[in-house]
């Protein structure tokens, strides 16, 4: 019997016990291939001697000192290391326990912003429905993933969500991509005079969005088109690479793709690999400057952000990553597995699009190739996808609602920026094992 409170509450969850490399091994001695570091985290894989090393050495020396009193010196290296490398004039770091906590302190901090410069009206977020940028009350304002919001729609922000940049569902079929971005794009303008300029504090987007799309890229010049617009109404730009970024797009950060600046950065997952929880905000050069120069104190806090332990994980990680190789592993490794689910489900009946950058990779799943018509949601096609996974040894990131929330399924896959050809080539096979017997569980 369990005394965990677990996600599923009627769920028999296998006891994970030790992970080596890109395996998983629970209780009872079965392996699972990660093929998707939980959801995009483990990006070193798991036993990484490097974090581990760090870990244990900063725990010897301080494990804890409340940021009200202290810094520690892996956080003032990490800030360091991510505001040099970070894309524009960035100018500081502030470390939380994770990406939810990482997108309320961005939310807050642009509040402040507008505050400190005199503007007390702008306190509206406009984002994209069917995205996700966490679930404490404001993040979960922010996102627009309706199955997540539904329960808790009485406690939640009236704020915008505008269409998503989702070609494969919504592009015209005489319309060029960049004629699509443009005209969503757009939409983010007509928004924001729709509710008063005056009144908009920021806009939030993934640059590749993770979980409730599916890894679906901006496609060229939407990004761009939405940093002007946000310039002419004075609207901070916040990106969201809590999934994305850090390299698990082949670049550092996701948007650099597509050569665009924001002004906030918020960053979590493959900043810390899993070793400890840990996000982060960097702020620009003028978000910075506007708290610094104004009243000098940012009025947020949690007890354990800036957390010496984890800090000095995520420093290790982010060293390793450089010092590796790793970003150049992802981008060819990238291309290598995208080819292989080219072969393996370019004609399949059932899979509509197979989509996203380095090793950042999403199937989106269809009942009929032609017309991308969607299973039934009552199938629950994702879940049965997770089933067969896992039965066979397999974790990846299958999720259901991914057209509006109740229609549509999709499989991510985000394996670890160690991950040799060889077991990508697994990884695509156990993939495609687990979606045919999905399907082949409601075809008879």
């Amino acid at each position: 019997m369990s005394y965990v409170f677990h996600r599923d509450t009627r769920a028999d969850m296998p006891v994970v016990v030790r992970g080596e490399g890109i395996w998983i091994e629970d209780s009872n001695g079965k392996r699972y291939l990660d093929a998707s570091g939980g959801a995009a985290v483990s990006c070193l894989g798991h036993s990484h001697e490097r974090v581990i090393a760090a870990v244990r050495d900063q725990v010897g020396r301080i494990a804890f000192a409340h940021t009200g009193a202290f810094s520690s010196e892996p956080a003032e290296q990490l800030a360091e290391l991510m505001v040099r490398n970070a894309p524009g004039r960035m100018a500081r770091a502030l470390f939380v326990s994770g990406g939810s906590e990482a997108t309320e302190a961005a939310i807050k901090l642009a509040r402040q912003y507008h505050m400190e410069r005199g503007e007390p009206s702008r306190h509206r977020i406009i984002a994209r429905r069917q995205s996700y940028h966490g679930n404490t009350l404001g993040a979960l304002s922010a996102s627009g993933n309706m199955a997540r919001r539904a329960l808790y729609q009485p406690y939640l922000q009236d704020w915008s969500h505008i269409a998503p940049c989702y070609p494969y569902r919504d592009r015209h079929h005489d319309e060029t991509e960049e004629a699509y971005g443009l005209r969503v794009a757009d939409e983010l303008e007509t928004e924001i005079l729709r509710v008063g300029p005056e009144t908009v504090s920021a806009f939030i987007l993934e640059p590749v969005v993770g979980a409730t799309l599916g890894a679906v890229a901006a496609v060229p010049g939407y990004l761009a088109r939405v940093r002007t617009i946000c310039d002419r109404y004075g609207v901070l730009l916040m990106f969201d690479e809590v999934m994305c970024g850090m390299g698990r797009t082949g670049t550092l950060y996701a948007s650099e793709f597509d050569g665009v600046v924001a002004d906030i950065y918020i960053v979590a997952k493959g900043l810390g690999a899993g070793y400890q929880p840990i996000g982060a905000v960097i702020a620009s050069e003028g978000v910075y400057a506007a708290i610094h120069d104004g009243s000098g104190f940012f009025q947020h806090g949690h007890t354990y952000m800036g957390h010496p332990v984890a800090c000095a994980a995520a420093l290790a990680v982010q060293v390793a990553i450089r010092e590796e190789g790793l970003l150049a592993r992802v981008q060819a490794g990238g291309a290598t597995l995208r080819a292989l689910l080219e072969e393996r489900f370019g004609n399949h009946a059932h899979v509509g699009e197979i989509r996203g950058r380095g090793y950042f990779v999403g199937l989106e799943l269809v009942a009929d190739r032609t017309s991308k018509a969607t299973f039934d949601p009552a199938l629950a096609m994702h879940s049965r996808v997770k089933t067969a996974a896992m039965e066979n040894g397999l974790i990846c990131y299958p999720m259901g609602g991914t057209i509006d929330g109740k229609s549509g399924d999709h499989v991510l896959v985000a394996p670890p920026y160690i991950t040799t050809d060889d077991e990508l080539a697994e990884i695509v096979e156990r993939v495609g094992d687990a979606i045919d017997r999905a399907i082949s569980s409601v075809s008879h």
